[in-house]
């Protein structure tokens, strides 16, 4: 975790603060200035370097999705995107959701949410997002700590990937991921 850095959660849904965000610095900036959203940051001093909005599923109380996850351009690569999503993430579970998840649309974000625990279920949304999702862990006789991921399913979303039309550095990425276990937690 970077260390000059403040994670913050800021409000539950639906009554997310207002986060007008630099569109210039940040992907989906518009997306923050709803206020039925949740909302969480992470900060450098006074500026907001990273944030997330989430809101509870529409057809299930128990699931949790962020919705949209953003990092400013200049901090990308540094580690602060799947610790604001562990932010959430934990708090989520306190306040007892069962499942977090998210659809992602490029490699880069998906490895970052493996970083933050989250699995690939296999699904894909409407436009062709691939869906990961966390649930708390569970201790079992052959996984103590409730913390194993099948490397089967990470490689599996990396296909998913490789079948598409990429940049330059998303084919690298991938190319340097073949045949390699999910990140660490």
């Amino acid at each position: 975790m970077p260390q000059d850095l403040t994670y913050e959660l800021l409000g539950w849904p639906p009554d997310g603060p207002k986060l007008p965000l630099d569109h210039e610095r940040f992907s989906y900036a518009g997306k923050f200035v709803m206020t039925n959203t949740g909302k969480a940051v992470a900060r450098d001093g006074e500026t907001i370097v990273a944030a997330i909005a989430f809101n509870e599923d529409r057809t299930d109380e128990h699931t949790l999705w962020l919705r949209y996850v953003t990092v400013a351009r200049d901090r990308r690569g540094e580690g602060v995107g799947p610790e604001l999503v562990s932010l959430v993430r934990d708090r989520a579970v306190e306040r007892g959701y069962d499942c977090i998840r998210i659809a992602v649309n490029n490699p880069f974000a998906y490895e970052a949410l493996y970083r933050a625990g989250f699995t690939y279920t296999g699904e894909t949304t409407g436009i062709a997002e691939l869906v990961l999702e966390y649930q708390p862990p569970t201790a079992s006789e052959n996984d103590p700590t409730g913390t194993e991921r099948e490397p089967d399913a990470y490689q599996n979303g990396l296909d998913e990937f490789r079948d598409r039309d990429l940049s330059g550095d998303e084919t690298e990425f991938l190319e340097s991921r073949v045949g390699s276990e999910p990140p660490a937690r």
